[in-house]
């Protein structure tokens, strides 16, 4: 029988019994409410996860919310950073994997949400950007079947064929097209140039900065602004740490910052902030497609970095982001930052787009010398010396090369150096005949007392 005393203190008292009760359903409604909100998104709390950020399981989000928030990352870069204006025409380079196919499907999203506002808007102050892909075929390089290539083409065709409109031009051009501007045989040549090279390393890298001059050439001829580069978190972390190895220090934050406009053609970086395991992610859950390139896989110090960023990745999945957060604390160079817009003919409303969230300038001129053959920023101590040995003619002195590019590609015999020159495309040839822009930059410093600002009336 229940008690109605208020003091009653029997240990067989209802009363007590009941507290008990309705204390231990109101635990259990919690556990229950608190494994419910752990199978859902946590960004929208009311869909079910499929997928783990880099946090893992604290970071658990439905596919509209990964997705979202992986956008996130990208449209912030290129706002804040300046990275896309409505003048510009930018050009994809697309691999094939998982990188660039994300970067092909954001970019192509952003020109689509550009293209429906400019349709909606009554002004037309805004132009849509302008898009483009370029796929490097380097299987001249590679001893693969021409059907494994073929196929490969044909997908990225079909990919880029595929998206919505506003449509997209394609070029698929040979890495050894790089050469076609001197009359050549230019397999013949490529293939000397390579062969010349003992370094598994040097090739490698040497490779690299012949993509880089391709889609600088592609860009510049078919009026291009941007090139658009899908590296990734985990491609700039393997580089922090392979460019360390190779004493390219002073140079590393050069190449690690999401705008790099030591190029005719500007670079940038949208992904820098998207790690590779999140790209592969999305690919699955949106059913982009992949397409495998015949590229074989990097070996000497580039695989080496590579298999070792991998395990520090399995045993920590943000590893990654924070070697690139940590190499992100080093100075920038001048050069990192679009420049300011000074075109007359480019719409206001542009001009004031880029000027609220573009870059503002520094006010200084750097007379940076770069390398010849990676044009990496070199120190000064450095730029005083010459890729060949001390000649009495002129014309046969170059400028100088970065420490890596010395010992890795550069021949170390005087003989086999002056074979070896030849052989270089045409822009590191010029670069390496007649300097660098840092002499440039150096010149304008000197005059620059005498230059008119914009402000001043013409005379």
């Amino acid at each position: 029988m229940a008690c109605n005393s208020s003091t009653c203190n029997s240990s067989g008292c209802y009363k007590e019994y009941e507290e008990e009760e309705q204390h231990k359903s109101k635990t259990r409604a919690e556990v229950k409410g608190s494994n419910i909100r752990q199978n859902l998104c946590v960004k929208c709390k009311s869909s079910e996860p499929v997928c783990c950020g880099i946090g893992g399981e604290d970071s658990r989000f439905c596919k509209d919310c990964f997705k979202n928030n992986l956008y996130g990352k990208f449209k912030q870069a290129v706002t804040y950073n300046a990275m896309i204006t409505p003048p510009d025409k930018v050009l994809v380079a697309f691999s094939g994997g998982p990188s660039s196919r994300v970067l092909l499907q954001f970019v192509h999203e952003m020109q689509y949400r550009a293209q429906k506002n400019y349709d909606a808007s009554k002004d037309k102050s805004l132009p849509v950007f302008g898009v483009g892909v370029a796929f490097i075929d380097e299987s001249s390089t590679n001893s693969f079947a021409s059907q494994q290539i073929e196929k490969a083409i044909e997908d990225i065709r079909s990919i880029v064929s595929n998206l919505a409109p506003p449509s997209k031009e394609l070029f698929v051009v040979p890495i050894e097209s790089i050469f076609s501007s001197d009359g050549i045989d230019c397999k013949e040549r490529l293939k000397k140039l390579l062969d010349a090279l003992g370094d598994v390393t040097g090739k490698e890298d040497l490779l690299i900065h012949l993509r880089m001059l391709s889609l600088q050439k592609i860009a510049s001829e078919n009026g291009y602004t941007r090139v658009v580069l899908g590296s990734c978190t985990s491609r700039i972390a393997c580089h922090v740490i392979s460019a360390t190895v190779k004493g390219q220090g002073y140079s590393l934050s050069a190449d690690i910052q999401f705008v790099d406009s030591r190029w005719e053609i500007p670079v940038v970086l949208p992904l820098r902030d998207c790690p590779a395991q999140e790209l592969n992610t999305l690919c699955s859950l949106d059913g982009l497609k992949i397409v495998e390139t015949p590229n074989g896989p990097f070996s000497g110090i580039n695989g080496l970095v590579s298999s070792f960023v991998k395990v520090l990745q399995e045993e920590n999945l943000s590893r990654e982001c924070t070697i690139v957060r940590t190499a992100g604390k080093l100075t920038p160079f001048h050069f990192n930052r679009i420049p300011e817009i000074q075109d007359s003919n480019v719409p206001s409303a542009t001009r004031r787009h880029h000027r609220r969230h573009g870059l503002k300038s520094n006010g200084s001129l750097s007379s940076e010398s770069f390398c010849a053959i990676c044009n990496s920023p070199l120190k000064k101590s450095n730029s005083s010396s010459s890729l060949t040995n001390e000649s009495p003619q002129p014309s046969n002195r170059f400028v100088a090369a970065c420490s890596s590019c010395q010992f890795q590609i550069l021949p170390k015999d005087p003989s086999l150096m002056e074979q070896f020159l030849p052989l270089l495309p045409h822009p590191m040839i010029t670069r390496a005949k007649h300097g660098d822009r840092g002499n440039v930059s150096s010149l304008r410093e000197q005059i620059q007392d005498f230059l008119l600002s914009d402000g001043d009336d013409e005379i």
